[in-house]
Formats: C-alpha cells, structure tokens, sequence
C-alpha cells in the first residue's frame, strides 16, 4: 500500500525572492491608442526623409531623436508632455554636442575621464526626480554616441537634427488628440486630470476600513500629483488670448483647490479608519462628472458629522459645491504664473554644497561614473569604431533609479536577444530587395510599439535594439548585428562587476535620502500648520462642538500650506518607488542591511496622514497641541531626517515619547519609533 504525504500548505513554502521575481514583472493598463499612432508617425518619416533626400546621416539622428522622445510620452495634457518630452531632449541634445565636440578634438582615450565626468553628472541629477532622471539618462547616452557614431557633419548640426526629432513628436503630440477627449476644448486634459482626483477619492471612501484602503491612498496621491503638475503647467505655460479661456482655467484651478480640501478631509477619514455609509462616495462621483462636463454637480450627499474628521469631510463638500458655483472671480481672472510654491529655506553656499555633495549624490554619481568610464576603457580596447554601444548599454543599466540591477540586466539581455534575432530573421527575408523601404516599415511598426513596450524592460529593449540597428542598417553598417549582442552581454557583465563593489551599493544611502526628503517636507509642513495662528482667537470650551464660530478658510485656500503637503507626498511616492527597488536587489556586500523597506513605507504612509489629520482637526476648530508638544516632535522629525541622510545608525536620533494630548502627533512619534527599530534591527 503506498502511502501519501500530506500536502505542505501554501503559506508554509518558501516564497520566491524578490530579485528573482522581478524580471518578470509586467506593468498592465490600457493601451495608449494616441501615443501608438504618434510613435508609428514619428521616427519613421524622419529616416525616410533623410533617405529621400540623399542625407541619411541628419535622418538617423532626427529619427533617434524621435525614438529617444517615444520613450518619454507618457500620458498627461499637452503641457506635461512638453516638459517630460523637452527637458530630456535637450538634454539629449547637450549631450549629443559635447559628445560630438570631443570626437572632433581628435583624442581616442580622453572620452574615459570626459563620460565619466558626465556619468557622475547624470547619476547626481537622477536624485532630483524622474523627469531629471530621463534628461540624466538621455544627457549620458548621447554623450557616447556624439563620441562614438561615425556620422559626418559639425558637432552642431547633429545636435540640431536629435532636437529636431524630439520636436516633431512633440509637434504630433500637439495635434493628434486623444479620442476620448472633445474636439476644441484647451483644457481638456487638465479636466481629466481634476476629475480623476475626485474619481480616486471616492474609491478611497469606499475603501475606508478595509483591506484595499492602503492600495486605494497611494492612487489618490498618485493622482493628485499628476493634477497638480497639470495645473501648475496649465498656469505657468499658458497664453489666454481669451476672456473665455481664462475663465475656463480659472474654474480648474478652483476645482482642483475644492479637490485638495476635499482629498484632505478623506486622509483624515482614512486615518480614523471607520467605515463609511456608500453614499457618501456619491459627493466626489458628482464632482469628477461635472468637471468633466464643465458643469455644476448637482444635489450632493446631506452631512451626518458626527466626528471631526466627518465634519471636516462635509464641510469641505460644502465647500466644495460653492467652488463649482461661482464661475468667475471677483477680481477677474487669475494671474497666470502665479503658482503656489513651497516657502524656500535660505540659500547659503553651505547649504547648497550640501545638497550638490549629499551622500545619495555622491553615491548614484560615482556608481554611474565608474560603470561608464570601465565600459568605456574596455570598449576602446576592443573596438577601433563602434565602441558607443558599450558605455550606452551601461547607461541604461546602471542608474539605480531605473529598477534593480540583476532585473534589468537579465532583461537587457533577453530583449537584446530578441531584437538582434528578429533583426536577423528580417535582413533574410529583405535580402533580395535592393531598395532600403523595408527598414523604414521595421522603424514605423517599432514606433508604434515603443508606448506599449514601456510595459516591460525586456520588451522595450527588444523593440529598442530593433530600431538602433535598423537605423545603423541605413547608415551603411550592415555587420553590426552579433557584434552588438556580444557588446551588450559584455556590458552588462561589467555593471553587474563595478556596481556591485563596496561603498556603492549601500540601500540605506539612497533609500535613506528618500526618506530624509519625506520627513524633512512633513516636518515644514507641521511647522506651517501649526505655527500659523489660527484667524478665530476664541477660546474652545470644553464639551463645546466642534467647529468654529466663524467658518475656517479650507485647506485649499492656505496656498503655501497645499504646496507643502503636496511635496511631502510627493517625496513620499518617491520613497515608496526607490524602497521597492532596493528590496528586489540581488543581495550584494550589504545583505545584512536589507531591511524591511516596506513596513519603512508603510511607517513613512502612516506620518504624512497624521501631520495631515493635524492640519485638519486644527482647521475644524480642533485647540491646537501646546507649543512644546510641537517642537518636540519637529525636532524628532529632523533628528531621523538627518540619521537617515547620513546613513549613520537611526538608532543615535534622540527620539522623545509619544505625546498625550494629540493623538494624530502621538501617531507620528509612534511611527518614528518605528522606523528606527526597522532600520537598525539589522
């Protein structure tokens, strides 16, 4: 008789490693219809016509440009697409310049100190945010090909043809509009953008005490930053040739302030945790459709505040609904360019050669620098022309804020595979053909699957290889195919050798910056809101309701206020996206410092809700914690800040107890508390 083991339980397996899973990682969504039609219009024209007209050299480099552009048209408005399109073009371009310059001085092995010079540059800039990170990464890419691409012509002129691209895309960008969106409307975009803030809070009030209210938060702060970009570029780069117009723009902006208070009171609401009735999600529902009509929401929710984070929610509905009546200031329409900022701290030459020297700086640049100025040195050992593909392909391995090494290096070699073996498969199918079309079909079907192929590292290689050698094919370098696969794999063998060394792989440096940036922006965001005296000096009684007498200006009114916490969120999401990077890292010389990032984010999550819980008990009348409660917990906000920047163990930040009066600055100690015993468990 044989005899069966009892299966063993799911839960007891061995779960698979993070760094071992992420390679097949695969972002979904919906398929970007607009961008997949500018992609197929954008680099394959260009090449054709440089083929057309006999020069072929400026047509490579437009359509370079224009593929380099695809990579970064990412949905947003029109105005988002000009900064996070512009900026790394010309970037990119920069780069393409002084790339080109040092190829025409004539010295072979000066390129080694120049990139690495650039490659500190750009790993430096990568900490600034994502859209300094791609003109980083475009800057150090170009860079090598100016150096290295064997293209006649001035150094000026090729800069001008890669700009020249990136400025057709964004051309098409400008005239093929999304179908969904009306036809004439200027703002269209910036609308969508608003009312999606309302569309995620309502989840977020549907979600409120249970298990999806973490996932439901973190969308709705992804989408009010991407309203808050949309709007403070709709102010910034706008020209209202119309009074109409600016009273269009002025009712988004009031909106997205009416959306602000709004997204405030839901964080208090998600901070107490109770679940709430479904109706009340049916407020914010109306709110996202009459924005996208333009129009008035209608009958809203009756209020039940039966607690001061209710309360604070129906007030700001209240709120809410007299924004959308009032259709034009009293004064006429806003002033464009006057967009709130954060208050700036005083600039001395110390503090900024702080920031220009801080630890994650120092350690992304020299980590870039060395991988590019190794694979550099090896490419002109080995390569008398072509060497670019090297220190390129570092480029795009080795910036950590791109994801985790082992997973793009795995991917960048698949995908490479794949687009040199699709390459192959169509050179012999075409080999008959004496004209060059067929590659100009290859370069319209790749640009229209670059938007979609962003999903996945491996894809987007695949897609990206393809079109670099379809270009290099029309450039009259017919053998480079297998050379550039056997290029890539000794790339990505040096990054994964020089970017794993001592002293450039520590997680707790550039997760820790994070972090410091996260603390520091919730730390000025207290002080704000709370060294602010309040515009009603009447004294709260006990057992009075609460509220004040005369109604409290909303959060959105307090412009300086929502710029802070803004950033602090902001700074937040940043954190969240580096920690989950360094947890799928494969473990290198600092195994022993993995800490749980995670349950980190989640303390991080945690204190940015409660120093919003506190701006918004103290908004609702709400006596506000004694002054030294307050400087107590600042204090300890920036004692962890600086613990974390430095890298030194959190556990010598002097952290005081949790207060007694205020529960919501009892939590933010609580979770500092927190983060220190996570990050010095190891």
């Amino acid at each position: 008789m044989i005899a069966f083991l009892p299966r063993r339980p799911r839960s007891a397996r061995r779960a698979v490693p993070a760094w071992l899973s992420h390679p097949l990682g695969w972002r979904s969504g919906p398929v970007p219809r607009a961008a997949v039609v500018r992609g197929a219009l954008s680099a394959g024209p260009l090449l054709a016509l440089g083929v057309l007209t006999g020069e072929v050299g400026p047509g490579v480099l437009a359509a370079l440009g224009a593929m380099l552009a695809g990579v970064n048209d990412r949905p947003g408005t029109r105005r988002t697409g000009v900064v996070h399109i512009g900026l790394p073009a010309v970037a990119g371009a920069f780069g393409l310049l002084s790339g080109g310059l040092l190829a025409d001085s004539g010295g072979r092995w000066a390129v080694v100190p120049a990139l690495a010079v650039v490659g500190w540059l750009s790993g430096a800039l990568s900490v600034a945010g994502p859209v300094w990170s791609a003109a980083a990464m475009q800057l150090l890419v170009t860079a090598s090909i100016g150096a290295g691409m064997p293209l006649a012509g001035p150094a000026w002129l090729k800069a001008t043809c890669y700009l020249g691209g990136a400025a057709w895309l964004l051309l098409l960008r400008f005239l093929l509009r999304t179908p969904r969106l009306r036809r004439g409307a200027r703002w269209d975009g910036e609308r969508e953008a608003v009312a999606a803030v309302f569309d995620a809070l309502a989840d977020v009030l549907r979600a409120v005490g249970g298990p999806d209210a973490g996932a439901a938060g973190r969308r709705l702060t992804a989408a009010q930053q991407r309203a808050d970009e949309s709007v403070r570029l709709m102010r910034l780069l706008s020209w209202p040739a119309r009074t109409g117009g600016s009273a269009a723009a002025h009712r988004i902006v009031a909106r997205f302030g009416a959306a602000t208070a709004l997204c405030e009171a839901g964080t208090a609401l998600l901070w107490e945790g109770r679940p709430l009735p479904a109706q009340v999600a049916e407020g914010p529902r109306r709110l996202a459709a009459a924005v996208r009509a333009d129009g008035a929401p209608g009958a809203l929710p009756s209020p039940a505040s039966d607690t001061v984070q209710r309360g604070a929610f129906d007030r700001a509905l209240l709120d809410a609904a007299i924004a959308f009546d009032r259709t034009e200031p009293a004064g006429g329409p806003p002033p464009y360019g006057t967009v709130p900022t954060p208050p700036r701290e005083p600039r001395t030459v110390r503090r900024l050669l702080g920031r220009v020297f801080a630890p994650a700086r120092r350690e992304n640049g020299l980590r870039v620098a060395l991988c590019v100025a190794a694979s550099t040195a090896v490419a002109l050992s080995l390569h008398q022309d072509h060497w670019y593909w090297l220190p390129a392909t570092a480029a795009f391995l080795v910036k950590p804020d791109l994801g985790p090494l082992f997973s793009r290096v795995v991917n960048r070699v698949a995908g490479t595979a794949a687009g040199v073996l699709v390459f192959i498969l169509l050179t012999a199918s075409a080999a008959g053909l004496g004209s060059p079309w067929w590659v100009i079909a290859v370069v319209v079907t790749g640009g229209a699957l670059i938007p979609v192929a962003t999903r996945h590292f491996a894809f987007q290689t695949a897609v990206v290889t393809l079109l670099v050698l379809s270009f290099l094919h029309v450039a009259g370098d017919t053998q480079a195919t297998v050379a550039r696969l056997l290029d890539t794999a000794l790339a990505c063998a040096i990054v994964l050798l020089v970017g794993h060394l001592p002293h450039l792989t520590d997680p707790r440096i550039r997760v820790g910056h994070r972090f410091a940036v996260t603390l520091r922006s919730t730390e000025r965001y207290l002080r704000h809101v709370l060294d602010t005296p309040p515009a009603d000096d009447t004294p709260h009684p006990p057992g009075a309701p609460y509220g004040r007498a005369t109604p409290a200006a909303p959060s959105g009114g307090d412009a300086a206020g929502v710029a802070l916490r803004h950033a602090a969120y902001r700074a937040l999401a940043e954190a969240r996206a580096v920690a989950e990077t360094a947890a799928a890292e494969l473990p290198g010389p600092y195994r022993t410092h993995r800490h749980d990032w995670p349950a980190v984010v989640a303390r991080a999550e945690r204190i940015v809700e409660a120093a919003t819980v506190c701006a918004v008990r103290v908004e609702q009348g709400v006596p506000p914690p004694p002054p030294a409660e307050v400087r107590e917990v600042t204090r300890a906000l920036a004692a962890m800040a600086d613990a974390l920047e430095k890298g030194c163990p959190p556990a010598a930040a002097a952290l005081p107890p949790p207060p007694s009066r205020c529960r919501s600055l009892r939590d933010v100690v609580t979770h500092l508390h927190g983060i220190q015993a996570l990050t010095t468990a190891a």
